[in-house]
Order: C-alpha cells, then structure tokens, then sequence
C-alpha cells in the first residue's frame, strides 16, 4: 500500500485539506466600511478603523464539516486497496466531489462580494484558496495511479 504512488498523493491532498481546518483564510472581500473574510468556518465580518478590531461572524456555513468528511472519504478510499474495482469508483467518486467544491468555492469568490453587501469590494485571494486548488490535481492523478493499478492487475489475470 505504502509504495503505490496514489497513497502518496491521496496523503498530500489530506495534508493540504487539513491544513485548511487550521482557519486559513481562502479569500476577503475589503470594502470602505467593512472587510467580509471567507475561511472553512464561514464569513465573518470586521469594520474598518473599529477600536476593538474584533471580528464577527455573519454566516456559519457548514464548509469544515464537508472537509473533514471529504478527509474521511479519502482515507477510506485509501485503505480500499485491496479491492480495487471499489477503489477506483470511489476515487472518481472523490474526483468528482472535489470538482464540486472547487466550482463552488470558485463561483463564491467570483460573486460572493455582491453577496454580502451592496458596497464596492475588492477580492483578495488567501493561502486557504492555493491549497484548496492544489489538492485538485493531486486527487486526479491517485486516480490515474488507480486506474493503473486496475488495468496492470487486469492483464496480470487475463494472462493466468
């Protein structure tokens, strides 16, 4: 399991989802009055030159419970490498997931500042949005390394 070239990009893809558990800021929306912040926990908001300069939340979207499980879904994709038929359905499965999310996260960044509020914003793109986009291609090829694995074992039996 550990030699497969999946197992090592399945782990990168995890390794940079979960570092975006940690808060990382995907992208902020700054206005005259106000800078919206978009992270896996939601969007929060803070006013330009507050005293206190503390943060409030707006919304609470569910977004870092649909990492973690995404995290579990790989991982158990990961541990499936015995067989491989399931492996590779659920890895398309997982493509296709991320795919979604990406859309998502991509089309929030693009409209999400009209959104919040009615003001002119400016989108500053984070760290948390690289990482996220990052993962995607890593997840694509563990399942080409799949389908390989798949396709070697196949002729492997064809010729028993």
């Amino acid at each position: 399991m550990i030699q497969r070239v999946q197992t090592l990009y399945y782990a990168i893809t995890m390794i940079l989802l979960a570092v975006l558990l940690s808060g990382m800021e995907f992208f902020r929306f700054v206005g005259e009055k106000t800078i919206y912040v978009f992270s896996v926990y939601g969007v929060q908001s803070e006013k330009v030159g507050a005293p206190n300069g503390k943060m409030e939340a707006i919304t609470s979207m569910p977004f870092y419970l649909s990492v973690i499980s995404f995290i579990l879904f790989i991982f158990i994709t990961l541990m499936g490498y015995k067989n491989l038929n399931r492996q590779f359905k659920l890895a398309r499965g997982i493509f296709f997931i991320y795919l979604l999310l990406l859309i998502a996260v991509i089309v929030f960044a693009v409209i999400g500042g009209g959104v919040l509020t009615n003001e002119p914003t400016k989108r500053e793109l984070g760290l948390g949005f690289l990482l996220f986009v990052l993962g995607f291609p890593f997840s694509f090829l563990a399942q080409l390394g799949i389908k390989r694995d798949k396709k070697l074992l196949d002729s492997l039996n064809r010729l028993r």
